[in-house]
């Protein structure tokens, strides 16, 4: 008897079990909606969609540009600011034509009607990605150093989203990022940093005098910087130098060696003889 009420027990609450799991599987796979992203590239259109039920005679619909201040860019069934001229309402949705950088950001739209409960609110969410061509990139390129010394050459542009990788050139001959793959340049102790756009000679030589320029790309655009004044590798003159300390040693040897004559000759004791003289002289003439 125990063996079919345990057989029966089992049988009532299996279908129970079965219940309580797809409820709890449910609640475990539930979640918020994300915000949508959407990307358009600069100076073209692109639509900021507001998913909500359909629109009725009722229905009250707004946008809001969200930032550090909220501002309306559909209020009162009309569009704002400089949309006016260059967006256009298609239902709910915004299609924002000849889209500029300053158009980037998160955006919200607001749909209110009447219900048996009251007013019923919904909420879409949108942020827009402007991509950004980069412009012409401004570089950092010294005329004149020292051969053996460590070098290093800048270049960098603000403006592009995503944020652009940097090429650069030599005398028109594009420098690879691992220089002993090369064959353009003999001289492989320079380093590119393709993220910030340095490129550092560790010693540099006068392998690397050469014109040089720079190019920032991303999968906007790109930009090359106009051909730059070319950096031209000095040798330090040590054999000038070491002359320039002789000299300059030989005088200080010159000088103190005839300060030594003279004092040996006592030109420096019959000038203060002679001053004493005129002192003693000058004090007789007072005294009379």
């Amino acid at each position: 008897h125990r063996g079919i009420v345990k057989d029966k027990f089992i049988k009532l609450f299996t279908p129970l079990n079965k219940a309580l799991k797809i409820i709890n599987h449910k609640a475990c796979g539930f979640s918020a909606p994300k915000d949508k992203v959407v990307k358009a590239t600069e100076y073209q259109e692109i639509i900021l969609a507001c998913k909500t039920p359909k629109k009725t005679m009722s229905s009250r619909l707004e946008w809001k540009k969200l930032g550090r201040s909220v501002s309306f860019v559909y209020y009162q069934q009309a569009l704002q600011g400089d949309f006016k001229n260059r967006a256009e309402m298609i239902g709910f949705n915004i299609r924002i034509r000849n889209v500029t950088r300053n158009d980037a950001g998160k955006y919200r739209c607001e749909v209110s009607a009447p219900s048996e409960q009251g007013q019923n609110l919904e909420e879409d969410t949108v942020t827009l990605e402007v991509l950004v061509a980069p412009a012409v990139p401004s570089c950092e390129v010294p005329t004149s150093v020292l051969s053996g010394t460590v070098v290093e050459l800048r270049c960098q542009d603000k403006e592009g989203n995503p944020a652009p990788e940097y090429t650069w050139f030599k005398d028109g001959i594009r420098l690879l990022e691992n220089p002993k793959l090369g064959s353009q340049s003999t001289n492989s102790s320079y380093t590119v940093n393709a993220k910030s756009g340095t490129l550092q000679f560790n010693t540099v030589s006068k392998l690397d005098t050469g014109e040089y320029s720079c190019e920032a790309r991303n999968p906007v655009g790109y930009r090359r910087a106009a051909l730059i004044t070319g950096t031209n590798a000095n040798d330090l003159n040590i054999s000038g130098i070491i002359a320039a300390v002789v000299v300059v040693v030989l005088v200080i040897t010159v000088c103190g060696l005839g300060v030594c004559y003279a004092q040996r000759k006592g030109y420096f004791s019959s000038k203060k003889s002679s001053s004493a003289l005129k002192a003693t002289t000058m004090s007789e003439n007072v005294s009379f």
